[in-house]
Formats: C-alpha cells, sequence, structure tokens
C-alpha cells in the first residue's frame, strides 16, 4: 500500500527530496507547498528538475496541502533562519494526524537537554493527540554523525572518542542565506554572523553530541565551541555571491562534548570557498570534500565518506544524499510510535525500492 505525502519547501534539499519523492515506488504524492509566489500553480515535476507531470500543481496554502489528509508530510522548508516557525509547522502538522519526516528544524534531530522542556512536551503532546510521529534528518547533522559512527561503535570493545568532521569545499553551493546570513562568508573578521554568536554552534550541533553520547551510553557534562576564520587574500566569486578582498574565505570550527573534563565527542567543520586557502587545516579524503568519522578506541576507525554524482560535484552529491535519507525514512516514521524519533529508534532505513540497472 502506497504512503500518501506531502512535499513542504523546494530549496536546495526541497528539489532533490521532491524528485525522490515522485521516483518512490512506496509513494503517492498527494500535495506541494512552496513559499515563493512565482512557484505557485508550477507541476511538482517541473519544480523538483524532471522531466516528469504529475499532475499536483504548487501552492502556497498549507491549510490546502494539509487538508488532502496524508500520511506523511516531508518538510523542506527553511529551518536556520526561522527556528521557531519552522516548530511550530512541526506542531501543526502532527497535531493534524500527519506524521513529519524532514530536514527542519535541525534540534528535534535529538532535542532532549537543547530544547526547553516544554517546547519537546507540546510537540509530544501534539504527536499524541494526533497518533503521529516525526523524524528531522539530513547528512551533517544527519546520518553522517549519528548512523556512521554509531553503527561503528558497535563493533568496539572500548570507545574513548568519537569524532565527526565535514572537510569541504562550499564555492559551488548555491545557498546565498546559509552561505553570507549564518555562515558568514564575505562578512569582514571583525562582524560576528550568526553561526558563530555564543551558543549557536552548540546548539546546531547539539543534537549530534547528546544524541551518540546517548547512544554510548555516556552523560555529556558540558559542551565547548572554537571557531577561525581566515579573510580572502583577493576578491573572487562563488556560486552564492561575491567575497570581497579581506572577507571571510574559510572557516574552521569545533563542538566538544566533554565528559569528566575530556573530549569525549567532537563535532568538527572544515569549509573553504578554495583549496588553496589554509593549506594546514584538514585536508578532504576526495577532492572537493568528504565527510570523516574517526574512532579512537578498541578497534580504532578512521571511515572517510566520499559522496559523488552523475548529476554535480560533492556538494550536490551532499544534498542528495541528505533528501535520499530523508524520503526513504517516510514508511518507518509512518510505521513508528507517536512522538518524536531517532535514528535510534527507527529500524535500519534503507533503499528499498531503489535499485536499478545503471
Amino acid at each position: 500500500m502506497r504512503v500518501r505525502v506531502v512535499h513542504i519547501g523546494t530549496g536546495n534539499v526541497g528539489r532533490p527530496a521532491l524528485s525522490a519523492l515522485i521516483s518512490a515506488t512506496d509513494c503517492e504524492l498527494a500535495g506541494v507547498w512552496v513559499s515563493a509566489k512565482e512557484k505557485v500553480g508550477r507541476d511538482a515535476g517541473e519544480l523538483a528538475g524532471i522531466d516528469v507531470s504529475t499532475g499536483v500543481a504548487a501552492t502556497n496554502d498549507l491549510d490546502a496541502v494539509l487538508a488532502t489528509r496524508p500520511d506523511c508530510a516531508v518538510y523542506c522548508a527553511m529551518g536556520d533562519t526561522r527556528m521557531d516557525e519552522a516548530v511550530e509547522d512541526c506542531r501543526r502538522i502532527l497535531e493534524a494526524g500527519i506524521n513529519v519526516v524532514g530536514s527542519a528544524p535541525v534540534p528535534l534531530q535529538y532535542p532532549w537537554q537543547l530544547l526547553p522542556e516544554e517546547s519537546i512536551a507540546q510537540l509530544e503532546r501534539a504527536a499524541q493527540r494526533g497518533g503521529s510521529s516525526v523524524f528531522i534528518t539530513g547528512v551533517d547533522p544527519g546520518f553522517a554523525n549519528d548512523l556512521v559512527p554509531l553503527t561503528f561503535t558497535g563493533t568496539c570493545q572500548r570507545v574513548s572518542q568519537v569524532r565527526c568532521m565535514e572537510i569541504a569545499d562550499y564555492a559551488t553551493y548555491d545557498g546565498a542565506t546559509v552561505m553570507f546570513d549564518v555562515m558568514g562568508f564575505g562578512m569582514p573578521l571583525d562582524e560576528v554572523p550568526m553561526l558563530f554568536r555564543p551558543g549557536v554552534l552548540s546548539i546546531a550541533w547539539g543534537t549530534t553530541i547528546r544524541q551518540l553520547a546517548a547512544g554510548l551510553g555516556i552523560e555529556v557534562d558540558t559542551i565547548t565551541e572554537w571557531y577561525e576564520r581566515e579573510p580572502a587574500p583577493e576578491a573572487f566569486d562563488v556560486a552564492a555571491g561575491h567575497i570581497p578582498h579581506g572577507g571571510t574565505a574559510a572557516v574552521r570550527f569545533e563542538v566538544t562534548g566533554r565528559v569528566d573534563g575530556r573530549p569525549a565527542i567532537v563535532v568538527e567543520h572544515v569549509t573553504r570557498l578554495r583549496e588553496d586557502l589554509r593549506p594546514d587545516w584538514p585536508q578532504p579524503a576526495q577532492a572537493g570534500g568528504s565527510y570523516r568519522v574517526d574512532i579512537a578506541g578498541e578497534p580504532s576507525y578512521t571511515v572517510d565518506i566520499c559522496p559523488t554524482s552523475h548529476h554535480g560535484d560533492h556538494n550536490h552529491a551532499a544534498i542528495v544524499a541528505a533528501a535520499g535519507r530523508i524520503v526513504n525514512s517516510v514508511p518507518a516514521v509512518v510505521a513508528a510510535a507517536p512522538g518524536i524519533r531517532t535514528t535510534m529508534d527507527l529500524p535500519l532505513v534503507t533503499g528499498r525500492g531503489r535499485y536499478t540497472a545503471a
């Protein structure tokens, strides 16, 4: 039996998620919500960038989309700059008896000890009233720093540290809001962007720290953060826009969960806009970018994840991977018990129905 799904948001993650949803043999597309007026009335296939006519036209009326009474909503609306609104969207959808799988709001990946208890309780009450569940995922935060490290630690006799890294060149990432407003690329070094305001890194990746700690059966005492930025040696352009001379052109940060003062779980990001910047910082396992999981223990592991794509570079491949994780999780989330669900709650999500000969 096919799952009736509506899709919310057609941005960088939303477009490939919509494409994956249209092609999913176990899902039926029932509606599409968009925020941009120029997208209203366009067919879902066109918005997904594929040569398919679905007969489903986009609307900017969320009530109309939810009124189709789907089993699940794929939620890919912007959450980074509208966190409260995204959480309220999810609460409203859950209370309507509709399951939610999506890329935002990120704190819902593992909100305990991160979001206010009353906010979590409101979501849980809405889920219980609607008999629905919510699962928020992606690549990072997401499977590269929850599913992958937890799977490998499952083979260890002891674990002394887990470090999850993203090392990537973002020059081809065409997301101006994330690049400029959130991460502060192009911004003078004496101005602090949203991501590096005190406590924001710990919120954004606190989900990862807390979930890995829960999986390891440990309690994190404190979460600490640090960052550094590198200015552009001259002006240049990237996919998202212009980087002036002296504007931020590379960033590196760490978010660390400490147990008894020791760094037990570390999330590290190294993000450049040119490969020649800060050659002393960690380098990716493949040209452009990769993810890395380092597990110190017995045995120890270094796991490099190198996403590639027939239709784009490493940045495109990572976005497609996040979208695939979201859409392929839909049946498991629909079948799950009501409430906020995490990677540790769900059965193994596979590429069921995704095999093709070429």
